[in-house]
């Protein structure tokens, strides 16, 4: 059978992970999620191993000792420096179900140079960009510490990261504007599931 990783990728609050969750629920059985790591602190309402795997940076460096980290990003953040990584742990398995992770730019650059580059379909959540501002500013609320200038950084930083060149360079086939969020549930549901279908056919 052949095997499918879709990178869901979109700017800060475009919505990629309510629709991850909903895909995930569509394809129950059939679809698996991947958990990334970082070493920034878990925010209220995260649960670790659900949104990431959270890990000391003594944690990390011991993985890549290990050889176990597949890629990995460094952050520049207010409060100070923040990583983000892929692991080599078991979860990407192309003897198994296809698998979706929330991803980036980055990330997809990065597996590309690992052995599963063949599998990645890279999937773009896109939405506007005042509703994007206006969710992160209430998400950032409810934290105990509201941190706005973290905000502002995610959302001048994702001007960069998502630059027309940067998605010009991946080569983005599957596109969705998340404007009503159940018909775009419906229409990335339903171009993953060709995907499979003709993975699975091969």
């Amino acid at each position: 059978m052949g095997y499918k990783l879709f990178l869901l990728m979109g700017k800060s609050a475009s919505g990629k992970d309510s629709v991850c969750e909903a895909l995930l629920k569509r394809f129950e059985g059939r679809l698996r999620k991947i958990v990334p790591y970082t070493t920034r602190p878990i925010r209220a309402g995260e649960t670790d191993g659900v949104e990431y795997h959270f890990v000391t940076v003594e944690e990390m460096q011991r993985m890549q000792q290990e050889g176990r980290v597949l890629e990995c990003r460094t952050y520049h953040v207010v409060v100070g420096e923040w990583h983000y990584f892929t692991a080599d742990d078991g979860q990407i398995d192309a003897s198994g179900m296809h698998s979706i992770m929330i991803a980036t730019p980055e990330v997809y650059f990065g597996l590309m140079k690992t052995k599963y580059a063949d599998a990645i379909v890279p999937v773009y959540i896109e939405s506007e960009d005042e509703e994007r501002l206006m969710r992160s500013i209430w998400r950032e609320r409810k934290q105990e510490n509201p941190n706005f200038a973290e905000v502002c950084r995610r959302y001048l930083a994702d001007e960069q990261d998502f630059a027309p060149e940067v998605l010009e360079k991946m080569n983005i086939r599957l596109r969705f504007l998340n404007w009503r969020f159940s018909s775009c549930v419906r229409l990335v549901g339903e171009a993953i599931a060709r995907e499979m279908d003709r993975a699975e056919a091969e």
